[in-house]
């Protein structure tokens, strides 16, 4: 009897600590004026630790890992970081376009351009806080990590996600362009393939065919999909404020001016492999 009394006891501790745990969750980390500044800085920590933990699984299960540079150790550290990133926005941001009816013009009323949630908040907040992470990365390593069109690409897509976050405008837009997301665990798995030695295996043909059709569809296609979208809707987009008007014109042409470039060279790599393995 005292031991099931004493379990008891334990349980509703358990739950009280719970019930707290979660107002204090509710109330302020995710209370939506701070939900902008908590979000960033979940960001900068996660990014921390998944990068302790890429190195750590690294050391023990990836026997080609301990024979590499300093600084490549660090690119595959952080390229695991990427790749988590990137599957988690491409998924929230394949969400909010095509099943949430937060931008739905059907279900809500008013302009889409101006509508907000604070789980789209949080999102966006936990992608501002990967752009600062790696963009510090790059600049500390400079150039070991990405030439100058990595640093430009990184400060545009920070700026336009920052100012979708803190103001709540154009969340549609930011997302839409956040789905050519799904490309880099591709991008990264090239490299991983590259530095392990297996440029010529079937795995690294099969992964640049896969890079060639993903980037058409998801930065290529999708961009011309997303211009076309604001030219039908351009009467709501106009609304928005000066600086928001001109990061839906300005930041999406430029992206896609870099992914066309960047589709180039990736058309050029891929005739270069199928030329070789004829």
């Amino acid at each position: 009897m005292i031991s099931v009394m004493a379990v008891s006891r334990k349980t509703m501790t358990l739950g009280i600590y719970q019930n707290q745990a979660e107002l204090l969750v509710k109330n302020y980390l995710l209370s939506d004026p701070i939900i902008p500044y908590t979000s960033v800085l979940g960001g900068v920590v996660a990014c921390k630790v998944f990068y302790d933990l890429v190195q750590l699984i690294s050391t023990f299960y990836f026997t080609s890992y301990n024979s590499l540079t300093k600084v490549q150790r660090i690119d595959w550290n952080n390229r695991g970081i990427s790749t988590l990133h990137a599957i988690f926005i491409s998924v929230m941001s394949l969400y909010f376009v095509f099943w949430s009816n937060l931008f739905s013009e059907e279900h809500l009323p008013g302009l889409f351009t101006f509508r907000s949630s604070p789980l789209s908040t949080f999102t966006l907040g936990v992608t501002v806080g990967y752009f600062l992470s790696d963009l510090g990365m790059i600049c500390w390593l400079y150039p070991s990590l990405g030439g100058l069109e990595y640093i430009v690409h990184h400060s545009l897509s920070g700026i336009a996600v920052a100012y979708s976050l803190f103001t709540g405008e154009g969340q549609f837009y930011t997302f839409m362009v956040l789905i050519s997301e799904v490309t880099t665990p591709e991008i990264n798995m090239r490299w991983y393939l590259d530095t392990a030695g297996l440029k010529r295996s079937s795995a690294y043909l099969i992964n640049g065919v896969v890079i060639f059709f993903g980037w058409l569809v998801a930065r290529i296609l999708l961009f011309v999909y997303i211009f076309h979208h604001v030219y039908i809707h351009y009467a709501q987009v106009v609304q928005m404020h000066a600086v928001g008007y001109l990061l839906v014109l300005v930041v999406p042409t430029a992206l896609a001016i870099m992914n066309l470039m960047w589709f180039g060279k990736i058309i050029k790599g891929l005739i270069k492999i199928l030329a070789k393995k004829q």
